[in-house]
């Protein structure tokens, strides 16, 4: 199935964890460390308790420092702005019907911020907003990646759908490969930020 598809299939739990799992992946972006996010994925556990989610979410913003509302000018970096709005736009309440409009919103914005960053694509990538609709709406990329698909862009759309297939066939049990799925791609990431980091300097 698309991507697309599994997040319209996916039930409550698996919909937080897609969410969950693309802003994990770019918590570098955010500042954060590799455990900052691990309390959300705990509660996603088949022992956490939803009524929990809230309050470990206003913990995680307080701790990096992202407010309810973020604006342009609170970062100059593009990528940047996209892993802030991700994690501010995260629903307060544990439910299907807001989990599912969360993780559309951090699929479309964690395949963006992939984009920006892959130094084959550039910051202005020809089509861009249609061509991720497009990926979205296709399988998963064959060989690496698809036409018209820089490397980075297919990682993570194939992270995106392993992680909703993982939770869609194993629920709760799924929880613990999703994590490491998202795990190798932020740490793929945090490379691609470091060596951004240093050649601008």
């Amino acid at each position: 199935m698309s991507l697309v598809e599994l997040i319209a299939q996916a039930d409550e739990r698996g919909l937080a964890a897609s969410g969950l799992a693309c802003l994990d992946r770019c918590v570098p972006l955010l500042g954060g460390d590799d455990e900052v996010l691990r309390p959300l994925w705990a509660n996603l556990a088949a022992v956490g308790d939803p009524a929990e989610w809230g309050e470990l979410l206003d913990q995680v913003r307080a701790k990096l420092g992202v407010a309810e509302v973020v604006d342009d000018e609170d970062v100059e970096d593009e990528a940047a702005l996209l892993a802030r709005r991700m994690l501010a736009a995260a629903p307060v309440v544990r439910s299907a019907a807001e989990a599912r409009i969360w993780a559309d919103a951090c699929s479309v914005a964690a395949l963006q911020i992939h984009r920006l960053l892959d130094p084959a694509e550039g910051d202005a990538s020809p089509g861009g907003a249609q061509a991720l609709d497009s990926v979205r709406a296709g399988g998963a990329p064959v060989g690496g990646r698809t036409e018209g698909m820089s490397p980075l862009v297919a990682a993570e759309l194939r992270r995106q759908i392993s992680v909703l297939e993982l939770l869609a066939g194993h629920g709760a049990g799924g929880l613990r490969r999703a994590l490491e799925v998202s795990t190798e791609g932020r740490r793929v990431l945090r490379a691609v930020v470091s060596r951004r980091a240093r050649g601008r300097g």
